[in-house]
């Protein structure tokens, strides 16, 4: 899902009178699959009304039936999509807290069961962890991050948004799993050099703009012990209401490895493009 500024003071709010989001109503009827529907009120305003539940709520799912009003117009830009999926969550359960809980616990579900969508992304992200220690930066909500822990990797998280952090925090505590999560920028780490194993960015990169990608993957070269795995989208087309800020091709794969100094890279295509690269080891000081 796209990276979110949640629950804090950056939290994307929709804008005033143009789009309203509330739960069905009991009894009431949603047209097409159900769980979300549209209409433009009288003064121009868009009403979604959404009959999603603690039960039927997962990253996936939302993320496509928001996407769905995206592709007619209903929703525009990253700001309304992402205030509106949070909206949604927000107001799926009968608390605020119910709703993440919910959607943490019915997303992560599904990924360790094969049907959401992002599975086959997390499933070989984790098959290319070496070692006991993992950094994913750009966390977001911390999925991946969790199921390494689950996985009994020692885990390091981070991203830029406060909001997403404390979700990731308080989500790890409650399954009682050790994620170490921190605020901070992918390029510029606070990491000690080769402090950690294997550090993954995972659909992050697209998000950057041209000139920060090469920082950000040279940083986590040097945090990285023993590998850095890089995972993009295949996009015709960069998918604004994701936040995806440039195309990446496979070509553009190889550039990057090409830019930076590193001891070894595979690239590869597997449900998006793969970047596999190998940190310079530091001389050994005689």
């Amino acid at each position: 899902m796209a990276v979110m500024e949640l629950l804090n003071a950056s939290v994307p709010r929709l804008e005033p009178g143009r789009v309203k989001v509330r739960a069905a109503r009991r009894g009431e009827l949603l047209e097409g699959d159900g769980l979300l529907s549209w209409f433009v009120s009288q003064d121009g305003s868009i009403s979604l009304v959404h009959n999603f539940t603690p039960t039927t709520l997962r990253d996936d799912t939302l993320v496509g039936a928001l996407s769905s009003l995206v592709d007619i117009g209903a929703l525009a830009g990253q700001a309304e999509f992402e205030a509106a999926a949070v909206e949604i969550i927000q107001t799926s359960g009968p608390t605020a807290s119910q709703g993440w809980k919910a959607f943490y616990d019915n997303t992560l579900r599904s990924l360790s069961d094969g049907t959401a969508a992002f599975a086959p992304i997390h499933r070989r992200a984790r098959s290319l962890v070496e070692g006991e220690s993992v950094l994913e930066v750009g966390s977001c909500f911390g999925f991946l991050a969790i199921q390494f822990a689950r996985d009994g990797r020692a885990v390091s998280a981070c991203d830029v948004s406060p909001g997403a952090i404390s979700l990731l925090d308080d989500a790890s505590r409650r399954y009682g799993l050790s994620v170490n999560c921190e605020v901070a920028d992918a390029t510029a780490l606070p990491y000690p050099s080769a402090s950690v194993d294997t550090v993954t960015l995972i659909h992050l990169l697209e998000h950057l703009e041209s000139a920060e990608v090469l920082a950000a993957v040279s940083e986590a070269l040097r945090v990285a012990r023993r590998t850095v795995v890089i995972a993009v989208p295949l996009e015709e087309t960069p998918s604004e209401h994701f936040g995806h800020r440039q195309r990446v091709t496979m070509e553009t794969l190889h550039s990057w490895a090409d830019q930076v100094a590193h001891a070894g890279a595979e690239v590869f295509a597997d449900h998006g493009g793969w970047l596999v690269l190998r940190p310079v080891s530091e001389p050994v000081q005689s």
